[in-house]
């Protein structure tokens, strides 16, 4: 039974950069975190994914003849850098949280064990996810999905660079047309990057609801969570 509180975030890597070129900027986390400090405070259990496109990309490690398998261990070990720095964020602003990864390291982070994140969220903290499912392959929308189901989230929140969904990419494409509402099926059939498509079908079955919106506009991610504002539904 989905839980109508209890939200799942995923957070893209690269808009963590902001306006730098890669690695993430300070100012902007901080930023972040003290958003993610009042979504929690308005009453909302919080979960969050991170992508490590920032740091590391395995289309370019391919690209230079790296091993896919071997660049997505790369790209999950990423994640686990972004996490870290997301935590000292938060923690920085009073928010209590817990990192968690499908890595098991003890000294630095607790294994991903589904009972203990959820008891986690219960007592109000901030969970943060990393190393994806350490399986390669499979993408952070994967982990995304899979653990927004697994936690009983009413809500999935793709957190990226831009608003809405296109067509095509807006920051390259002056023609993209903007896309408000869609459902799994037209975005499967139109071939709309939204996420990972192989696992629309796991969320279309699930009815989960997602909603992509701007990590760069001002609370909108707490408008998301609060039927407010203006987002791109998949549904």
């Amino acid at each position: 039974m989905k839980i109508n509180n209890r939200v799942l975030i995923k957070i893209s890597g690269e808009a963590l950069q902001w306006e730098k070129t890669h690695w993430i900027d300070p100012v902007f986390i901080k930023n972040l975190a003290t958003d993610l400090k009042e979504i929690r405070d308005a009453g909302f259990e919080i979960a969050i994914v991170l992508w490590g496109w920032n740091i590391f990309r395995w289309l370019a490690g391919a690209a230079g003849g790296m091993d896919r398998t071997a660049a997505d261990y790369v790209w999950m070990m990423a994640t686990i850098m972004n996490g870290v720095a997301m935590q000292d964020a938060l923690e920085s602003v009073w928010c209590e949280t817990r990192l968690m990864s499908a890595l098991d390291i003890p000294e630095v982070w607790e294994k991903y064990i589904k009972r203990r994140w959820a008891r986690h969220m219960e007592k109000w903290r901030i969970v943060i996810c990393v190393a994806w499912t350490w399986n390669p392959y499979f993408t952070t929308d994967t982990a995304g999905v899979l653990r927004a189901l697994e936690l009983d989230c009413w809500l999935m929140i793709k957190a990226t660079k831009v608003n809405w969904v296109y067509n095509k990419d807006p920051l390259k494409f002056s023609d993209a047309v903007l896309i408000k509402n869609a459902t799994y099926d037209e975005v499967i059939k139109n071939d709309i990057k939204v996420m990972d498509q192989t696992w629309f079908a796991l969320a279309k079955d699930s009815k989960l609801k997602l909603r992509i919106v701007s990590l760069y506009e001002k609370w909108a991610i707490l408008r998301a969570c609060k039927n407010m504002g203006e987002w791109t539904l998949v549904s």
